[in-house]
């Protein structure tokens, strides 16, 4: 049996998730509007992913025949200042997931949940892959710019990442 503030917490991550889906999805579009399709096709699979985290979670409190509760969310930004913008915020994005996904775990610990920890372990393996992939990204814009042909080349080689 899962606990009601356990069960709050992970509710809330649903919606976190969904933002997150969102916010990819926006960046996406951004990246569209700039011809960078690449970047576009990875933060939409970016946003598919994230949502289907959110599903995971729901899923996870399905199975322990707790009470989902969908809560709203925000409404993400539209406007970015440039390609190496929408990257930094991604990784900053990035790492305040990691720092909600850890706080769920301790929360875990503390209730000797040892089921939501089985289930959160996945969540924290991934999002030392998420930064990893994310900062890697974001350090070679910074390398070439956000103007040139070498802007081009790194979206084609992020384009091509996805499909891998």
């Amino acid at each position: 049996m899962i606990s009601q503030t356990m069960q709050d917490a992970l509710n809330d991550q649903i919606k976190n998730e969904v933002y997150s889906s969102y916010l990819y999805l926006s960046m996406s579009a951004y990246f569209n509007l700039l011809d960078l399709p690449g970047f576009a096709g990875w933060m939409r699979q970016q946003s598919q992913e994230e949502y289907g985290h959110a599903i995971k979670i729901l899923d996870y409190l399905e199975d322990q025949q707790a009470h989902v509760e969908l809560r709203a969310i925000d409404q993400p930004p539209s406007e970015f200042g440039s390609p190496l913008d929408v990257w930094q915020q991604t990784l900053d994005h990035e790492r305040q997931v990691t720092a909600m996904i850890h706080r769920l775990y301790e929360l875990a610990l503390k209730e000797n949940d040892y089921a939501t920890q089985a289930m959160l372990q996945w969540f924290v393996t991934e999002q030392v892959e998420e930064e990893k992939t994310v900062t890697l990204i974001l350090e070679q814009v910074k390398r070439v710019g956000v103007s040139g042909t070498a802007l081009f080349f790194i979206d084609r080689h992020v384009g091509k990442m996805r499909e891998e």
